[in-house]
C-alpha cells in the first residue's frame, strides 16, 4: 500500500480540524493587549485635546499668538510658546551632539572589535547608565557639570542654571540608546559583506565606516530619531538644571526653561482648575505629543525607505 504523498508546506487535514487552546488563549492575550496600547493612546490624545481647546478658546489667546509671540506668562497674558521650543530643541540639540558621536563609536566598537568578553561587560554597564533615575541626572548636572563649565569659561559667562549643562547630562542619558540600538543595527548586516570587503583588500576600519555602516543607515537613523524623541521628552534633567522662565536666546550658558521644565513647575505649583495657566499645560503638552509623534513617523519612513533586506 502506497503512502499518500503531500505537497510542500501543505497541512494535514487532521491538524487543521484539532483545536489548539493553549494558541487560541495566547493570541487573545496578545490581541487584548494591542487593544488596550490603543485604548490609552486614544484616551491621552482625546484628553489632550479635550484640555487644550479650553485653552486655545480663551479670547486672549490666538494660534498666531501662540506661535509667533516671543515672551510665554500666561498670568500675564502672553502666550507666545517660541521660548520654550527653542530651550527645547536647544537641549535637545547639544544632548545629539554628544550622543551620535560617542555612541556610534561605542556601537562600532561593540559590534567589529569587541571580544564576546569585553561586550558581555561592556553593555551590562551601558544599560546600567539607562537604568539610572533621571532626577540623579539633574543633580549630576547642576552639582558637576554647571560648576565644570563655569571653571572653564568663568562664572560669568556660565549661569548657575543653563541648557548647556542640562544638554551634556541628557547626552550622556540617551548615548546608551544609540549605542544599543545602533550595535543591533550593525551587527544585522551578513558577514558576508565584510568578508568581501577584506577580499579586496580593506582594513577593518574601511569596513567598518565605508560597508558595514551604510548597510546598517535605516537602523541607525532611527536609532538616533528616537534618542532625539527622547530628548525632546526629557523632564526631570532640564527641570532642575536648565531654568526656570521662559527666555528666547541662543546661548547655552543661559538659563531657559523648557516645554517639559514648564509643565513640571505649574503641576507642582498651587494653581486652580481651569485656570488659564492650568489648562496651558495641556496645550504644551499637545505640543510636544505632537512633536514626538512627528519624529516617530520620520523614523518610520526613513526605515522603510533604506532599509535593506538580506537573503
Amino acid at each position: 500500500m502506497e503512502t499518500p504523498t503531500m505537497a510542500p508546506g501543505s497541512v494535514p487535514e487532521a491538524y487543521k480540524k484539532k483545536p489548539r487552546i493553549h494558541e487560541q488563549v495566547i493570541q487573545s492575550l496578545l490581541f487584548v493587549a494591542a487593544g488596550i496600547s490603543v485604548f490609552i493612546t486614544a484616551y491621552i490624545i482625546i484628553e489632550l485635546t479635550k484640555e487644550s481647546w479650553l485653552f486655545f478658546g480663551d479670547p486672549e489667546v490666538t494660534l498666531w499668538k501662540f506661535f509667533t509671540d516671543h515672551q510665554w506668562q500666561p498670568m500675564i497674558g502672553e502666550f507666545g510658546i517660541l521660548p520654550l521650543v527653542s530651550a527645547t530643541l536647544m537641549t535637545s540639540f547639544i544632548a545629539m551632539l554628544v550622543a551620535i558621536p560617542l555612541g556610534l563609536m561605542v556601537a562600532i566598537y561593540l559590534s567589529e572589535y569587541a571580544s564576546e568578553r569585553v561586550r558581555g561587560t561592556l553593555k551590562p554597564i551601558l544599560e546600567v547608565l539607562a537604568g539610572i533615575p533621571t532626577v540623579v541626572y539633574g543633580y549630576f548636572a547642576v552639582t558637576f557639570m554647571t560648576p565644570l563649565l563655569q571653571n572653564i569659561f568663568g562664572n560669568n559667562v556660565v549661569d548657575v542654571y543653563n541648557t548647556a549643562s542640562a544638554g551634556l547630562v541628557m547626552g550622556i542619558l540617551i548615548l546608551p540608546l544609540v549605542s544599543s540600538m545602533g550595535e543591533d543595527a550593525l551587527s544585522a548586516v551578513p558577514r558576508s559583506l565584510r568578508e568581501a570587503s577584506f577580499a579586496l583588500g580593506a582594513t577593518k576600519m574601511e569596513t567598518s565606516i565605508a560597508v558595514v555602516v551604510p548597510a546598517a543607515f535605516s537602523g541607525i537613523a532611527a536609532a538616533i530619531i528616537v534618542a532625539l524623541s527622547r530628548a525632546v521628552g526629557e523632564t526631570m534633567i532640564v527641570a532642575l538644571a536648565a531654568g526656570a522662565g521662559s527666555n528666547l536666546t541662543l546661548n547655552p550658558f543661559k538659563g531657559a526653561e523648557t516645554i517639559t521644565g514648564y509643565i513640571v513647575r505649574i503641576s507642582g505649583g498651587d494653581i486652580s482648575y481651569n485656570t488659564i495657566d492650568y489648562n496651558s499645560i495641556f496645550a504644551l503638552g499637545l505640543v510636544l505629543f505632537l512633536i514626538t509623534l512627528s519624529l516617530n513617523y520620520i523614523s518610520r519612513r526613513i526605515v522603510e525607505k533604506y532599509r535593506e533586506v538580506y537573503e
